[in-house]
């Protein structure tokens, strides 16, 4: 549910179902209440049960009642006024060259934190960047490097760019430059840490 309220800039609740019954988990975006909109879809019998608060909430429902539930939670929350600006746009902190990204620039920023959904952790543009590698993990994910040409490099990973279309636009980027922006962090494997992007959106850069 998170990954798709970052990619849609709206509200997203996420459903498994089992059974007659479902379970499921939303994340709301600012200015919009999910929590009460889901207690209100509960109080008027169409969930067995549903909570949360503005950012966050999660629901059971039945089988049977998942279409009309979710149309009445739709409705409340297109009161709310979700849905009606398309996708936000991405709110960037800074500029970053690729060899600036280091452990220890992480590590400060760490000390800054703790982070969280109403203080989230800084994200940085890369911008004019070159992809040296691409590659498609597993269904829908993306692992790449980029560069800024002269010798610097980041390590690079996109979860579910393959259901945007994202994915196949770096993997087959043709050496186009782009721009690129996300949340640095430390992966620590083998002993070892290195930095790297989490990556959230890419632009093809125009010269």
């Amino acid at each position: 549910a998170a990954r798709l309220k970052e990619a849609t800039g709206r509200p997203a609740v996420v459903i498994g179902l089992d059974g007659a019954e479902g379970k499921g988990s939303g994340r709301s975006v600012a200015g919009v209440d999910l929590g009460a909109a889901i207690q209100r879809v509960a109080a008027e019998g169409l969930l067995i049960k549903g909570g949360g608060h503005k950012m966050a909430a999660g629901l059971t429902v039945a089988r049977d009642a998942l279409e009309p539930a979710m149309a009445r939670l739709g409705e409340l929350l297109a009161r709310q006024g979700a849905g009606t600006g398309g996708p936000a746009d991405l709110r960037l902190d800074g500029m970053l060259m690729p060899g600036a990204a280091t452990v220890e620039l992480i590590e400060k920023i760490e000390a800054a934190g703790p982070f969280g959904a109403g203080a989230p952790a800084p994200r940085f543009a890369f911008a004019d960047v070159v992809i040296h590698f691409a590659k498609r993990m597993g269904e829908s994910h993306l692992k790449l490097s980029f560069g800024d040409g002269l010798g610097a490099r980041l390590e690079a990973i996109m979860f579910g760019a393959y259901d945007t279309p994202l994915g196949p636009a770096l993997e087959s980027h043709g050496g186009a430059r782009f721009h690129l922006a996300g949340r640095l962090e430390i992966n620590r494997w083998g002993g070892r840490q290195t930095v790297q992007l989490r990556l959230e959106d890419a632009a093809r850069a125009v010269r």
